[in-house]
């Protein structure tokens, strides 16, 4: 292990005594007893932002579909149907009519633990085609 001072001459007594501790002495291990653990937590938070993500797109996409559905003057058990084909599992699907608009809301919940879950909303409004 070469141990070399600020001088041109070897400190020999200081190069045996860092031989004789072993190198680092453990920061390694204990750094990655910190480490290991905040990168597990931190993948983990990670991939449920993804699947929040995914899943507000789904009932956005979900919303879209029942809403040109309604549009077309389909009944409203057909866009119920609709929506929750493109919705993700377990999702709620609301349509109402406001005078010539169709409103079609989905809502879903997040994948995780209680803490965690939250209730998502995708929400898509047409123009309901005369008759």
């Amino acid at each position: 292990m070469p141990c070399w001072g600020w001088s041109s001459r070897r400190s020999t007594d200081s190069c045996d005594r860092a031989a004789r501790r072993g190198g680092d002495g453990g920061y390694v291990t204990a750094e990655s007893a910190i480490v290991v653990p905040a990168l597990v937590l931190l993948l983990g938070a990670m991939l449920w932002g993804l699947g929040a993500v995914l899943v507000q797109l789904r009932c956005g996409d979900a919303a879209r579909a029942g809403a040109r559905a309604a549009a077309r003057g389909e009944p409203v058990a057909d866009v119920t149907a609709v929506a929750e084909a493109a919705a993700p599992g377990g999702a709620r699907v609301e349509v109402h009519r406001d005078g010539e608009l169709y409103r079609v809301r989905v809502l879903a919940a997040t994948v995780g633990p209680d803490a965690l879950a939250l209730e998502l909303t995708g929400e898509a409004v047409a123009h309901a085609e005369p008759e």
